[in-house]
């Protein structure tokens, strides 16, 4: 990343923002930034802000809730889930269309009472057959259910609707309270193919409905009749850029009053702009995936754990911080979990931080344990098998980039050599996908709730992997399989005891930590800049009351209710 000095003038600096490339992380959606039409258009009138949230380009309609490409504001701004779960505060879930929840003993129904006094945005009530209607629709179309709920539900009254499963099942609690927009019966029972109609006129319970929609922008209009009442900011305008790099541009120039996205030197530069201010809320725990079973067909020394834990030994954390992710990062766990926020679920203490500085000699000697010797070029080697990876990482991560670059000094002083390729995100997924990859650079974080079991499941467990040439979607890409971590995960499936589950995560914790088949590099930022010109109200270090990312669904709809309009001068 590019560095400046303090003495450097503003206008040097905004100079250079213009031209330096804007990181846009791999949770953000965002683009390369070689999309085509559109520029930005001024924010402002009466009521209104305008939110850039990663899309460059043109931009497709959709606002279909079921469908992977959504619009993003389409869930939690248009369309409400039953209750809201806070990634960035933890907490209990807060009510939405649902007003409270209740198992039965064995985990088997789960019983949901919905909000009274709910109407649709074109006047029709709200009922828990809504409700009912919506989780049968997934339950019978194998295409939209793609969180495998596992749910057959029915409304008992217009209030209650009660959800069955085959089996013990709190483990669906998040997925099925927060993580599913609730459509209209009479509406959706109407789709000739739900899970393609892109919806272009959505009927929801959220704050705002569709206004306008244009391939460049689209706006949304605060909805009159919302029952938490009606929002203060009146029309939310989102807007596509032809390129990633004209963001920082647009921020600048008042244009833009809500985006998420790192660009060297913010921090001088938003010192001087008074309107303008910006929170690091880090969420995801950038890694480096691998490539780790060859049982599976991964091919490559990353398959050895020793070399994955010399990996992890030679890296300096503190150094790739200020190198690329100018020193707002935090230090990463082997837990995989954020250690302030889940600090009651990492058993051991020693496990709650990796090291800032690297242990070379630790590195080493981790090798020549595990029968690596150093080559005449200081490059260890075993059986004629020279210690040397490549690392893919997506054309534009600006700092991903940077972080590699660096890590690739620091690696050769273990031994261990590293190139890298850079590759279009497309290519750059299939990949990780099909296990076709040495190691790759991305991050975990972002689940359905605070729980362990939204990590551990999905990226650690058998079930959820295959062998290399098949894809895994989005779940387990290092093609990791420990019986013991399998064994563990689906006890703590089974129950709702808080200590049973933290003696089985405890297990998990401590041999994901010996097998690192994802290394820790740092727990990335997630840096995300607001004006205060037209509205405050964002959230603050002190009130995280919402993952506050421009980009980030169910969020949004919290945000933009806790809004509040500045009367203009």
């Amino acid at each position: 990343m590019n560095q400046f000095s303090p003495r450097t003038s503003r206008r040097a600096l905004v100079a250079a923002m213009a031209g330096a490339a804007l990181a846009l992380s791999a949770c953000s959606g965002g683009g390369d930034g070689s999309g085509g039409a559109g520029g930005p258009q001024p924010a402002g009138g009466d009521g209104a802000i305008t939110v850039f949230n990663g899309s460059t380009g043109t931009v497709a309609e959709n606002f279909n809730p079921f469908s992977p490409t959504a619009l993003q504001p389409t869930l939690g701004v248009v369309h409400e889930a039953l209750f809201y779960y806070n990634l960035a505060a933890g907490g209990d879930p807060e009510p939405l269309l649902g007003e409270s929840f209740s198992w039965n003993e064995d985990g088997t129904q789960l019983t949901v009472v919905t909000r009274e006094g709910v109407t649709w945005s074109d006047g029709e009530p709200f009922t828990a057959n809504d409700v009912a209607f919506t989780f049968n629709l997934l339950w019978g179309t194998p295409e939209l259910n793609t969180s495998g709920i596992e749910a057959e539900a029915e409304a008992t009254s217009d209030t209650e609707v009660v959800f069955t499963f085959p089996t013990t099942s709190f483990v669906q609690e998040a997925q099925i309270l927060g993580n599913q927009a609730i459509v209209p019966e009479h509406v959706w029972a109407d789709k000739a193919d739900p899970a393609t109609d892109i919806n272009t006129d959505p009927v929801g319970t959220g704050a705002y409905t569709v206004d306008t929609f244009s391939p460049q922008s689209y706006s949304l209009a605060a909805n009159p009749d919302y029952w938490g009442g009606a929002p203060e900011v009146q029309n939310v305008r989102y807007i596509a850029l032809a390129t990633a790099d004209a963001a920082s541009s647009a921020l600048l120039a008042g244009e833009v009053d809500w985006m998420s996205a790192f660009f060297p030197g913010f921090q001088e530069v938003l010192a001087d702009e008074p309107d303008l201010s910006w929170i690091n809320t880090p969420g995801a725990t950038t890694t480096i995936h691998t490539c780790s079973n060859a049982e599976l067909g991964c091919e490559g020394p990353q398959s050895d754990p020793a070399v994955r834990q010399a990996i992890y030994q030679a890296l300096d954390r503190e150094q790739l911080n200020q190198l690329a992710f100018a020193g707002i990062a935090q230090m990463p766990s082997t837990t995989m979990l954020l250690p302030d926020r889940d600090e009651e679920w990492i058993a051991d203490p020693e496990a709650t931080l990796a090291p800032e500085t690297p242990d070379v000699e630790a590195a080493r000697a981790t090798l020549e344990a595990a029968g690596w010797t150093e080559g005449a070029d200081g490059i260890y080697e075993r059986d004629g098998e020279r210690l040397s990876m490549t690392i893919q990482v997506v054309s534009g991560y600006s700092d991903f980039i940077s972080a590699i670059d660096a890590m690739t000094q620091q690696l050769a002083a273990a031994g261990i050599e590293l190139s890298s390729t850079q590759l279009a995100y497309n290519e750059w997924n299939a990949n990780q996908q099909n296990g076709t990859f040495q190691l790759s650079m991305d991050s975990i974080g972002f689940t359905p709730s605070t729980d362990p079991y939204y990590t551990y499941f999905p990226k650690y467990t058998t079930a959820n992997t295959l062998p290399v040439g098949e894809s895994v979607g989005s779940n387990n890409f290092s093609r990791y399989s420990n019986p013991v971590v399998d064994e563990a995960v689906a006890t703590a499936a089974g129950t709702e005891d808080q200590a049973v589950k933290a003696e089985q995560y405890a297990v998990i914790q401590e041999q994901i930590a010996t097998d690192l088949p994802y290394i820790p590099v740092v727990i990335g930022s997630t840096l995300t800049e607001f004006s205060t010109a037209r509205a405050t109200g964002w959230p603050t270090d002190e009130d995280t009351y919402a993952f506050p990312a421009s980009w980030k669904s169910w969020d949004n709809g919290i945000v933009l209710k806790n809004l509040e309009l500045v009367a203009p001068e």
